[in-house]
């Protein structure tokens, strides 16, 4: 049942329990838990906020009740009630952009959608190039430009080329250079308004990929993203790769955004849909063993 969350917690499982140790435990101590959730990279005053309303000793159901009070977010359903249905990618460069809008272009693909990719991140050469390579391996079709060009024209013409072919899904790249961030805005708020402009409607969803072996410092970058254009949900990438699971808990705290999917690997199918049950099981199983 929890196959994924196993595959993806797996470090964090191991920095959690070189803490509280793997044998199983009815409750734990206040102070042990403490430990072991900044252990797994939750933020400082969540852990605290957490803890002040749980005894000294700890059960496995409080605790869960706790954790899953974090995920007090909107929830995380997409429902495709609009064609072509217009996703912005957007995030810092490196998080796992480019793989992500791959991983998401096989997910539509295979449950029957068909769909288009954008290069949008004309900032970097290797963007459009990755992009493209992904769109031959997956057969689907991609509007680019030279490395340069104006992404906005890159925005308008996915889109419209979707709308003219009748394509479910337009899946667009954008740039993530945080090093100026008026010019990423600027660049970001004529993306969008271009997208109207193509057709009214888009984007339907702009969502903000953060890499998951950042933990808790990914989340700043995250914030500005946020702030210069909005944001309507979060893939976290990478989470098989870090011993940082639990900020997760940071970010749907933090962002109070819904968590689509998680990345827990390389492959396109390593993409999977966020279930706030099932990941807080996962850490739960990693604290009282069993």
């Amino acid at each position: 049942m929890f196959g994924f969350i196993k595959k993806g917690l797996q470090k964090t499982k191991e920095a959690i329990q070189t803490v509280v140790g793997s044998e199983k435990k009815e409750k734990i101590s206040k102070e042990l838990l403490e430990e072991a959730l900044l252990e797994a990279d939750l933020d400082y005053d969540l852990v605290e906020k957490i803890l002040d309303r749980l005894p000294e000793e700890v059960s496995k159901d409080k605790l869960k009740k706790e954790l899953l009070w974090v995920f007090d977010v909107p929830p995380n359903d997409i429902k495709f009630d609009d064609k072509p249905y217009v996703m912005l990618i957007i995030g810092v460069n490196g998080a796992g952009k480019t793989t992500t809008i791959a991983k998401l272009a096989h997910k539509y693909k295979s449950e029957g959608k068909s769909v288009i990719l954008g290069a949008a991140d004309t900032f970097r050469a290797a963007a459009i190039e990755q992009l493209s390579k992904w769109a031959e391996i997956l057969d689907v079709p991609i509007i680019k430009t030279k490395h340069g060009h104006d992404p906005a024209a890159v925005a308008y013409d996915t889109i419209s080329s979707a709308k003219a072919k009748g394509i479910d899904v337009a899946l667009i790249d954008t740039a993530g250079r945080l090093h100026n961030k008026v010019n990423l805005q600027n660049e970001l708020k004529k993306i969008v308004n271009v997208s109207k402009k193509a057709y009214e409607n888009a984007p339907h969803k702009k969502i903000l990929i953060i890499d998951g072996t950042q933990g808790s410092s990914a989340i700043n970058q995250a914030k500005v993203f946020k702030e210069l254009i909005g944001a309507d949900g979060v893939i976290i990438t990478k989470l098989d790769g870090t011993a940082k699971g639990g900020s997760v808990f940071t970010i749907a705290n933090d962002l109070a955004l819904p968590i689509y999917y998680v990345g827990v690997g390389e492959k396109p199918e390593d993409l999977v849909k966020f279930d706030k049950e099932e990941f807080v099981e996962g850490i739960l199983e990693s604290i009282y063993g069993g």
